[in-house]
């Protein structure tokens, strides 16, 4: 039997082309209609019923059927990706979306009474760049900042053509003529749609990802901004460390999109070229006019000048100090099961069959880290150490309970108090049937919106979100391998900020027991495998909602529709229980393509 991870190759409506070239191509069709994302008009009768709240009750005679189709076909419904991969890149297309943690919304879309910012990432190639504005990007868009990244490398893939090659001298100081105009129609077009952006669609953070190697250079940009009423803050990566400059090295040349298909070793020697080509020319920041910060080292260091100018410049510095751009995976493990399951109040500890799936989790997961790092071993060709691991659980006995087998082998396990499950309220020990039938009312607005939506007494998701925003920052600034035992509705929460899911996929997605989650960063997005955990119950598998008897909405929400049952399943509950039988890689269709068929056929 395997036991090894599987890779999360399964979307349960077929992805958008979010590809950096097919985004680039948007770009370079044209300055601003490549911003704009075409929709399929939704039927009238649809959308009012949807917003006078004359929803299907789940236990009248009217077909569940329409209840989907009402669902699928909402704009504030729709799915723009897969939760299992990595949605930092995806285009939003509906303004109204509100992000997880954002707390207040306004006409124009922008917060903090901050304005237009764009953030100008400076350094050389291997420095970690592009980790860092993406990891920027996903905190600040997670506030509900409307940001964007427009990286430079993109619109140079999408000039070229997927099958076009750069001229040789492209990346190299003294470029043929031919090139110089090359370079330069790349930089007019990335530049002029972070104008159509900030200016005609209201976008508030801009961060421009390109190397930026120039005082003179950096000082035009920053004039060139300040003619759109947008102020600039450089941010520069400066990394003298040899450890550091390989390990990002590695990690880039394996994921860039520039050297897709290419042989590892010949990346790498294309690469390194790149870096060694630009070394003379680069100078590093000291302009002291102009509003910049200086992270060394991955933020072993950091030097800051003239970046007080108003909160949100401040919000991102304090982000800034608790990231850092080394390599390190994250796992996600529910807790066992408890002697009195369905209660909040009561800190039950864990039953017989809780303890003993405690006890092989702990021993899954240690294999599994050992078998990757033997993998990674054979295929570096030399001796990888393994990283240290910390162990996250909430207060509650339960999850302290389905640590202590790690304890007992000596990991590092904390507590923190933030990653106590959602409060149910009311609700507590209440089955749906009683919740339906004593609290009508509440049901329906929360089939409307299950992630703002909170039961008499209760907590909502998105009070949960706002709760555990000094967990998200401890995570950045986590440098070991984290594994982290934790009530279902927190789980939702910290993979939703790492995959950068949508407050409607939030309150569907589900961690069965019998898997743990792996999350794997990268720079230019996260990827999630999962890892089956043998011998479990399937029975301990059981559908959602778990611990917490809160209704699921009757809707499909925005993806959350059940799978048909496949061997393996997913994060969505299967229908079926899992057999004890050898883990594949499998694809998930959804069973709802049809309802939306119509919306799947736009065009970026």
């Amino acid at each position: 039997m395997s036991t090894g991870p599987v890779a999360m190759s399964v979307p349960l409506f077929p992805r958008r082309d979010h590809s950096p070239g097919a985004r680039a191509r948007d770009h370079s069709n044209s300055r601003l209609s490549g911003l704009q994302r075409s929709r399929t008009s939704t039927p009238s009768r649809l959308l009012r019923q949807l917003h006078l709240g004359d929803v299907c009750h789940p236990d009248s005679d009217t077909d569940e059927s329409s209840t989907a189709e009402l669902a699928a076909n909402a704009p504030r419904y729709r799915r723009k990706s897969s939760t299992f991969i990595d949605g930092i890149h995806d285009v939003t297309e509906e303004s109204s979306d509100r992000a997880p943690a954002q707390l207040y919304s306004t006409m124009s879309g922008r917060l903090f009474h901050s304005g237009r910012i764009a953030i100008v990432m400076v350094g050389l190639p291997a420095r970690g760049k592009t980790h860092i504005c993406v990891s920027m990007s996903r905190y600040l868009q997670w506030l509900g900042v409307k940001t964007r990244i427009f990286h430079l490398g993109d619109y140079r893939r999408a000039t070229v053509g997927e099958s076009g090659d750069v001229p040789e001298d492209y990346f190299f100081p003294n470029a043929s003529p031919a090139s110089v105009m090359l370079r330069q129609k790349i930089l007019k077009k990335c530049r002029e749609d972070i104008y159509a952006w900030l200016n005609h669609e209201n976008g508030q953070v801009a961060i421009y990802d390109a190397v930026n190697p120039t005082a003179s250079g950096r000082r035009s940009l920053a004039k060139e901004f300040a003619k759109h009423d947008v102020q600039t803050l450089f941010l520069e990566s400066y990394v003298d460390d040899d450890r550091l400059l390989r390990e990002n090295a590695r990690n880039v040349k394996i994921n860039s999109p520039d050297f897709d298909g290419m042989d590892p070793d010949e990346a790498a020697k294309l690469y390194l070229r790149r870096i060694e080509a630009k070394i003379p020319t680069f100078e590093t920041m000291a302009e002291n006019e102009l509003n910049y910060i200086k992270m060394i080292n991955a933020g072993q260091k950091f030097f800051y000048n003239n970046v007080s100018f108003n909160y949100l410049s401040h919000r991102i510095v304090f982000y800034l100090t608790n990231t850092h751009i080394k390599s390190r995976t994250t796992f996600f493990a529910r807790a066992g099961t408890a002697t009195e399951e369905d209660s909040y109040k009561a800190d039950a500890p864990l039953s017989e069959s809780g303890a003993e799936y405690a006890e092989v989790m702990c021993e899954t997961l240690i294999k599994h880290r050992e078998q990757e790092r033997a993998d990674l071993n054979a295929q570096s060709g030399s001796e990888v150490p393994l990283k240290p691991l910390t162990v996250w659980t909430s207060t509650r006995l339960r999850t302290i309970q389905s640590s202590e087998p790690f304890t007992k082998r000596g990991y590092k396990v904390r507590q923190r108090s933030q990653m106590s499950q959602i409060n149910p309220g009311v609700c507590e020990k209440l089955s749906e049937r009683a919740i339906r039938r004593l609290y009508p009312d509440e049901v329906e607005k929360h089939e409307l919106d299950p992630y703002h939506h909170r039961y008499p007494r209760a907590e909502s998701y998105h009070d949960l979100a706002v709760r555990l925003e000094p967990i998200i920052l401890e995570l950045e600034r986590e440098q070991n391998d984290l594994l982290i035992i934790a009530h279902e509705s927190v789980l939702r929460v910290l993979y939703a900020y790492l995959m950068h899911c949508s407050t409607m996929d939030i309150p569907a997605l589900k961690f069965p027991r019998n898997e743990i989650i792996e999350i794997i960063p990268a720079a230019y997005q996260n990827e999630a495998k999962r890892v089956h955990i043998p011998g479990v119950d399937p029975k301990m598998v059981v559908s959602s909602p778990e611990d917490i008897r809160i209704p699921v909405p009757s809707m499909p929400g925005s993806g959350s529709d059940t799978p048909a049952p496949l061997p393996g399943g997913g994060l969505g509950s299967p229908a079926e229980p899992i057999g004890e039988v050898e883990r594949k890689p499998e694809r998930i269709v959804s069973t709802a393509k049809d309802a939306v068929k119509d919306k799947l056929t736009d065009v970026d």
